[in-house]
């Protein structure tokens, strides 16, 4: 049974790598957090790699810009890999070069070096969903008319964020997980790429293992994230441990977020089935 973990550093020991989520546990999109960085870079020095691996719907090089901007420093981490990373591999792999982009501009860096055409929704024969375009007042609603027709049309429609939310700056947006399932409920068959599913996990376990030098056992890997359908999910699929962070997107789930409620974080993990090695409110050494 999972319990609250006064820090990191009681189950250190027990592991080689760590595969870290970025936002909510390691910045709230304003701001990161202090204690957080400190356990990666005290994990990284005494005990193997660091590899953070989001859901962003974009390559790494932006995500390391960002990073950089709200001040995470470079020696917590060994590298990046993103969701937007595998998702260009997916559209390589459906053949199809007509593509809409449904999402905000700034996550066109996505498509740079691809050999596709972006048209409008009409003349696409794939859709990538990297978002809403305005997240801030959005919500999947919006969108109900055009995702049917994706659906009825049956077009390929990669889904380069499985989010379905996340917390910004105290207040929950919608993501492209969100788009996805709608597009499903539809009758639509969305390509996941990102967390919880396999992709991103095979390209995170391949910068670790080149990190180290050396493959590291799956038993002394482990996952670090705040959410329930995506972090603690694909912990699962891939036999991982894993320790969940209770004040990212679940946090109005369990109580005060300084201090949640042991049993109804341990009653949401047993009703998702799923497990984590102990919980946190935000990681600390």
């Amino acid at each position: 049974m999972s319990s609250r973990l006064p820090g990191l550093s009681v189950i250190a020991s027990n592991y080689q790598g760590l595969l870290s989520d970025i936002w909510g546990v390691i910045h709230n999109g304003v701001a990161h957090n202090k204690e957080t960085v400190e356990a990666l870079a005290n994990f990284r020095k005494q005990h193997g790699p660091v590899i953070l691996i989001t859901n962003a719907p974009r390559p790494n090089g932006p995500i390391l810009k960002q990073l950089d901007l709200l001040g995470v420093p470079k020696d917590c981490y060994d590298a990046v890999v993103t969701s937007g990373d595998v998702s260009r591999d997916a559209i390589l792999q459906t053949g199809k070069t007509k593509l809409y982009h449904l999402g905000p501009d700034r996550d066109l860096p996505l498509y740079e070096g691809l050999n596709v055409e972006l048209v409008d929704e009409k003349a696409a024969e794939l859709v990538c969903c990297t978002g809403l375009l305005d997240d801030a007042v959005e919500t999947p609603d919006d969108y109900d008319a055009m995702l049917k027709d994706f659906a009825k049309r049956g077009l390929q429609f990669i889904c380069a964020n499985p989010d379905r939310v996340v917390e910004k700056g105290g207040t929950l947006i919608y993501c492209a997980g969100a788009l996805a399932e709608r597009f499903e409920a539809y009758g639509g068959e969305p390509i996941m790429v990102g967390k919880p599913c396999g992709p991103i996990y095979d390209a995170s376990l391949a910068e670790l293992t080149k990190a180290n030098g050396g493959e590291v056992e799956r038993d002394k890997i482990l996952l670090i994230g705040d959410s329930l359908p995506t972090d603690m999910r694909g912990a699962h699929h891939q036999k991982l441990d894993a320790l969940f962070i209770t004040a990212g997107i679940h946090a109005a789930d369990f109580g005060p977020s300084d201090d949640p409620d042991a049993e109804r974080v341990l009653h949401r993990l047993d009703h998702e089935d799923v497990q984590a090695v102990g919980f946190m409110p935000r990681l600390s050494w």
